[in-house]
């Protein structure tokens, strides 16, 4: 179904996981959609979508990407660290000048940063995306499945209401796109807090073949994020939302039904529609 009001859209970070079904959502629904990529050669984005070379890290190679924009979706990470942008200020004041009037906010962490604070004070219409997890992590596990049937993972009491990355872009794509989500700050959750046996259960079952489930030491964890190449910083954030989380990176929240108007896509049909990751 297409809008009768169609809107020109920026979608930053339009390669991503979440950019990229927010793209192919706006996209069906009739709005023009131009797509921030560092690499467009490399985007293969729906066709329709007008893909512009750029990165919200780098002030100077945004004014084009912003120039008659009604509207635009924000990651306030960037580069390869995904840490938090610092020219937050920066990016509100290009927005501004080129006349979008309303922007959503895909947070990287639950305190805001720069980009978050800019927006606010920067007299646009901003609405916050924050998730608690994104189902796509469990991505990090299907080396293991494919090849041994098996998951090594620390904190088996560790619960999450991870989010499928594409209700996410739904919620940001309403936001967006319609009135009535101004100066909200959305946390968004899967339909279930599942802990990393639950997780695997959920795997095995839609595999239709065991995959078990080892419990690593929190030393032996440890060790496996340093040798992939964490940083200090990095372990330290990983321990925390795995021994102290903040509650809401396990509470439910009905969120991305109540914006959207269906209910919140389940891990298990996430699976599914990876299985091919995991060695199906």
């Amino acid at each position: 179904m297409t809008t009768e009001n169609p809107m020109t859209v920026l979608v930053t970070g339009a390669t991503g996981t979440v950019g990229r079904p927010l793209v192919e959502r706006l996209l069906a629904a009739g709005h023009r959609v131009r797509a921030l990529t560092r690499n467009p050669a490399k985007a293969n984005l729906p066709e329709g979508a007008e893909v512009v070379a750029g990165n919200l890290a780098d002030t100077a190679s945004l004014p084009e990407a912003f120039t008659g924009v009604d509207a635009a979706h924000l990651i306030g990470f960037g580069g390869d660290d995904f840490a938090p942008l610092t020219n937050g200020a920066e990016i509100v004041d290009l927005a501004r000048k080129a006349g979008v009037r309303r922007v959503t906010v895909l947070r990287g962490d639950v305190t805001k940063g720069p980009l978050e604070e800019a927006v606010e004070a920067g007299g646009l219409e901003w609405t916050h995306l924050s998730p608690v997890e994104f189902m796509s992590n469990t991505l990090e596990w299907a080396e293991s499945v494919r090849e041994e049937g098996v998951v090594r993972e620390a904190f088996a009491e560790a619960r999450s209401a991870m989010i499928h990355e594409a209700d996410i872009a739904a919620v940001a794509a309403v936001a967006l796109t319609s009135d009535g989500h101004a100066g909200q700050d959305y946390w968004l959750t899967g339909p279930q807090a599942l802990t990393p046996p639950e997780k695997v259960r959920v795997i095995g079952t839609v595999l239709g073949r065991e995959v078990r489930y080892v419990e690593l030491t929190r030393d032996e964890v440890v060790a496996e994020w340093r040798r992939t190449g964490y940083s200090d910083e990095d372990v330290e954030f990983f321990l925390t939302m795995r021994t102290n989380p903040p509650e809401a990176g396990y509470t439910v929240l009905p969120t991305v039904e109540k914006v959207t108007g269906r209910p919140a896509r389940t891990f298990a049909e996430w699976v599914r529609e990876n299985a091919a990751a995991f060695g199906a």
